[in-house]
């Protein structure tokens, strides 16, 4: 057995998988953060096509032990620069790390150690921060299930009205590569959004076996956006498109299908949403209200969502403060 094929705290088993275009100002931390964890063998970051000094400052974060490759390449997206520094690393475990966020220190050691060794995944809580302001979005609702089974997880990414909920395909767990190798997972480089909601759906229909540790150990940056947070509604048909052909591929029981049909529905109503708001945005409001009467269940969606993120914009005002959370809107 080799000196990074034991898996478990202490041991160096993970490679730390950083996609970055133009992030010279967040990915020394980053960095920095992935090489001061016992457990990592090694961090890959790809710098996907960056115009700033990226690749310096990530360079300038290392410490020397050798784990750390930065490799430079003209832009292809981030699902194609993960598939690649997945390709490039050799340890038995792997995870993403994005380019403006960071781990909590002993967030690998707990992972691997509360997580046991049935798993496939393995993911632990995000905490979001805000960081111009210290703001601190406390988003999760409730504590993580132990195991987290196919059904669970694409109704974990279905938020409805009725309640708010913990939206799981943000989790960035730790991922054996044995069984990512077997399953032929990768990302899909045809998303712009929502690629690892994708993954995960993928492996849990190909078997994996999810478990989840309650515990916060990553620090998600949420950087501020236009009123449609730059995702198009292309983005949300084609993570419409991903559900249709899972259906068609995977085996999946009764509920499972259903869940997938929950979620293509909420993906149309979502690209018909930002159709909206560019309408507003572009100065055509009876075009705007056009679309948006065009159906009961989208009047309703617009109405709920448009609500919300005044009422959250309104808090985040009076509540700035760290540690204090004003309720998120369901993306987009």
């Amino acid at each position: 057995m080799g000196r990074h094929d034991r898996i478990g705290p202490g041991h160096p088993c993970v490679a730390v998988i950083i996609a970055a275009k133009n992030a010279a100002a967040s990915i020394g931390e980053a960095v920095r953060s992935a090489l001061a964890e016992p457990e990592t063998a090694e961090v890959v970051v790809i710098d996907d096509g960056s115009t700033d000094a990226t690749a310096q400052v990530a360079r300038a974060a290392d410490d020397g032990s050798g784990r750390l490759r930065v490799v430079g390449q003209a832009n292809t997206g981030p699902a194609q620069a993960r598939n690649r520094a997945v390709a490039m690393s050799k340890a038995p475990v792997w995870c993403v790390l994005d380019a403006d966020d960071r781990f909590v220190s002993g967030r690998l050691a707990r992972l691997l150690r509360e997580g046991g060794a049935d798993w496939d995944l393995l993911a632990d809580a995000i905490r979001f921060v805000h960081p111009d302001d210290g703001y601190e979005e406390l988003r999760p609702v409730g504590p993580l299930p132990r195991d987290l089974g196919f059904v669970e997880f694409v109704e974990g990414n279905t938020p409805r009205r009725v309640r708010r909920q913990r939206e799981l395909g943000f989790l960035q767990p730790l991922m054996r590569r044995a069984f990512c190798d077997a399953a032929g997972l990768c990302y899909r480089p045809e998303l712009r959004l929502g690629e690892d909601y994708a993954l995960y759906a993928e492996a849990l229909a190909a078997g994996a076996r999810f478990r989840c540790v309650d515990a916060v150990g990553y620090l998600a940056t949420v950087t501020p956006g236009s009123l449609s947070q730059h995702h198009r509604a292309e983005d949300f048909l084609a993570l419409k498109a991903f559900d249709r052909a899972l259906l068609a591929t995977a085996v999946l029981d009764p509920p499972g299908r259903r869940a997938v049909r929950r979620h293509m529905g909420l993906m149309r109503l979502k690209a018909e949403y930002l159709r909206v708001v560019a309408a507003l945005e572009q100065g055509r409001p009876l075009q705007a209200l056009a679309r948006g009467l065009a159906g009961p269940q989208l009047a309703g969606f617009l109405f709920n969502h448009l609500y919300r993120a005044r009422i959250s914009r309104a808090l985040k005002r009076l509540l700035p403060r760290k540690g204090v959370a004003a309720p998120a809107p369901a993306a987009p």
